[in-house]
């Protein structure tokens, strides 16, 4: 018995891009910012003053800034559909919102020592501002045979409340990261006894070590 051919469904692809519409989730986000901000657009960077200082955050010529409403800032490109303008309209936006929290409330990161031994204090830098730092240092005994010294830069503001923590603060994201960073590469943690300088909540897991 002959059955009955089925209608042959054809599915058209399309390739044009033309109908979907590319929009960046944290590009097109609106940041809120307190009035005690202000800004100074131009046509290759954004002025940003508040209580903590000033800073600018370059932009890009198809970068556009805009306050729909009070106390409301958009972010928007010329073209979406172009790749780089697209990439750099989350990116633009993370950098504008940074600022505005920087220069409003700062960051603020702690760092611990872990380990038998380990111990850090804040101390006068015998070198002064010679190497760029304030005039302070880190004394830290991190389980070597000597000190480790690091000057603390004119732009961190370092605290020490105990001897296994530190606390850093600055108005400048990158920055405090790049000196957190700076300061845990003199013994970072190693996952087999846990022993070493974390950041923030930074965890690492422990391996097991297999005896013969």
């Amino acid at each position: 018995m002959l059955r009955p051919r089925l209608p042959i469904l054809h599915r058209s692809f399309s390739s044009s891009s033309s109908l979907s519409k590319h929009v960046s989730h944290i590009g097109a986000k609106p940041i809120q910012f307190p009035p005690s901000v202000t800004f100074s657009p131009s046509l290759t960077a954004l002025g940003i003053t508040g209580p903590l200082g000033t800073t600018s955050v370059p932009l890009h010529s198809f970068v556009k800034i805009s306050f729909p409403e009070q106390n409301t800032m958009a972010v928007q490109v010329e073209d979406a559909e172009i790749k780089v303008q697209r990439q750099m309209w989350g990116t633009t936006r993370t950098l504008i919102h940074n600022a505005i929290t920087g220069m409003t409330e700062g960051f603020t990161v702690p760092l611990y020592l872990v380990g038998v031994g380990y111990r850090v204090a804040m101390e006068e830098d015998p070198r002064g501002t010679q190497d760029g730092g304030n005039g302070k240092r880190f004394h830290m005994k991190l389980g070597y045979s000597h000190s480790v010294y690091v000057p603390i830069p004119p732009y961190i503001k370092a605290e020490v409340p105990h001897a296994t923590k530190i606390v850093l603060s600055c108005t400048d994201k990158h920055l405090l990261g790049l000196f957190a960073a700076k300061v845990r590469s003199f013994r970072k943690p190693e996952p087999y006894k846990g022993k070493g300088i974390f950041v923030g909540d930074e965890k690492i897991r422990i391996k097991n070590v297999k005896k013969k």
